[in-house]
């Protein structure tokens, strides 16, 4: 237990709380490999040629690529948020939740590894699809299970730098993990990894075998790096209890319905489920962004990635300090706003201008520079390597932030049904952010302004935290 007098866990504790901040580490990969820089920009741009070479222009082509890309993830969204209350309501009822880590961390690997099946020639798509779907809901469902645990790990300011160090970790995670896959695994035009060499095992280039990698890549980090989490964390208490369905849909029903008497509450998971909604759309279209409006190959993006992932390491760090120092209400609303501005700039952005001011292009780059971001960059391609080190340094700080926030709206016993309640107001317009986005993408033919609505939902969310506690629920 931790003790609640001052805020530090007994020595007994800190393997359990090693191996909690190693979830953060193995998960990170799905979403720094699979979900943006590497996969996702891999993805749309096989369907993208796939298009163009059935005669398609290149910007309808890019187009219908993205909205593929979105409304894939807005049935995936739909479908977790289906599932995600009830199943940690049921999870709840038996007071147990390693269990089903456990069934969620096997549904990543398998989902994960499947990813392999994305040929250059476009003809896995509809297995691949299938199979990011299963492994989304295996990362966003484990870490249901996890966050749930934060309560009974810290009190106090001491959740908000825990919380932080978690993502912290993680983003310092997906950073080695990207490096790994640009130096060894996913090739350039010329057939050849940042290092100048053929993709490692033995893997064809030609058939893009490196890049498809990162599946089972993902699958083999999150397998190894979970081993401390299975060995050092339990259950905060032995229970015997069964899981009940009638349990559970009763308990759920009665959660929502205490909604509306809560209205600090009612503020926090209206506001929150919209930024996250439009956190989880831009590290999503960031890379494709990147290969549909300026064009990138997949290394640059995983430059941009590294760079995005860097700077959420530390900022996380930092701003769980600053959590811990002054709540998390401030940290969420300055990272809001960082993050609307990067998204106003990116709809205002194209590879030659800025809002209608000219950028220069091909831009001198020597040694290492020109290694890590190839030659002719543009102005545009520098502003967006900044634009992606905000998104990774605000994004980190609001997660972590966001974290704390929900457990200063939670009893520490009943911890898990209130991150299951988290989970439904993150989940319930999971689909909504892609589905805008497929909407203004296909209302424009633009993959650039396509992207907009999620500003809107920034600025939503953070008008919604005017009504919010900054000390939650605590009296």
């Amino acid at each position: 237990m931790v003790s609640a007098t001052t805020d530090v866990p007994v020595a007994g504790d800190r393997r359990r709380v090693f191996g909690w901040l190693m979830f953060d580490w193995a998960s990170q990969p799905f979403y720094t490999l699979c979900l943006t820089f590497v996969f996702g920009p891999y993805f749309t741009a096989v369907v993208a040629g796939a298009l163009l070479s059935d005669g398609l222009p290149e910007a309808a082509a890019d187009a219908r690529a993205q909205i593929l890309w979105s409304r894939a993830q807005t049935w995936i969204g739909v479908a977790i948020a289906l599932t995600a209350p009830f199943l940690g309501a049921l999870a709840d009822t038996s007071g147990r939740k390693m269990p089903w880590v456990w069934a969620f961390s096997l549904l990543y690997v398998a989902g994960t590894a499947g990813l392999w099946v994305m040929a250059p020639d476009a003809s896995g798509v509809v297995l691949a699809l299938v199979a990011f779907g299963i492994a989304m809901a295996g990362a966003e469902f484990t870490t249901i299970f996890t966050n749930a645990m934060l309560p009974s790990l810290a009190t106090g300011g001491r959740v908000g730098r825990l919380s932080g160090a978690g993502y912290a970790l993680g983003y310092a995670g997906g950073v080695l993990a990207l490096l790994i896959m640009l130096a060894f695994f996913v090739e350039q035009p010329g057939g050849t990894t940042l290092l100048g060499r053929p993709p490692a095992l033995g893997l064809d280039p030609g058939a893009r075998e490196g890049t498809r990698f990162v599946g089972p890549f993902a699958a083999i980090w999150f397998a190894l790096f979970m081993v401390p989490f299975f060995l050092y964390v339990r259950d905060d208490r032995a229970d015997t209890r069964r899981a009940s369905v009638p349990r559970a849909w009763a308990d759920l029903k009665a959660m929502v319905r205490s909604i509306p008497g809560r209205p600090s509450l009612a503020a926090w998971l209206a506001g929150s489920m919209l930024y996250r909604d439009a956190l989880v759309a831009l590290y999503a279209f960031g890379g494709v962004y990147a290969t549909l409006v300026l064009d990138w190959e997949v290394t640059q993006v995983g430059v941009f990635g590294i760079l995005g992932a860097v700077a959420a390491a530390i900022a996380s760090w930092a701003g769980g300090r600053l959590d811990g120092a002054l709540g998390p209400k401030p940290v969420i609303v300055g990272a809001v706003l960082v993050l609307t501005g990067v998204v106003i700039v990116l709809v205002g952005m194209t590879p030659e201008a800025l809002f209608g001011v000219p950028l220069a292009t091909g831009l001198p780059t020597t040694g290492a520079a020109r290694l890590l971001f190839g030659e002719g960059m543009g102005t545009a391609d520098v502003v967006f390597y900044v634009l992606g080190a905000a998104i990774g340094g605000a994004g980190g700080v609001l997660q972590a932030a966001s974290r704390t926030m929900m457990v200063r709206h939670s009893d520490p016993a009943r911890a898990t049904e209130a991150f299951g309640l988290y989970a439904l107001s993150g989940k319930a317009t999971a689909f909504l952010a892609p589905l805008l986005i497929g909407i203004a993408t296909s209302a424009t033919g633009s993959a650039r302004l396509g992207i907009f609505p999620v500003a809107l939902l920034f600025l939503a969310g953070l008008v919604l935290l005017r009504w919010v506690r900054p000390e939650g629920d605590r009296t």
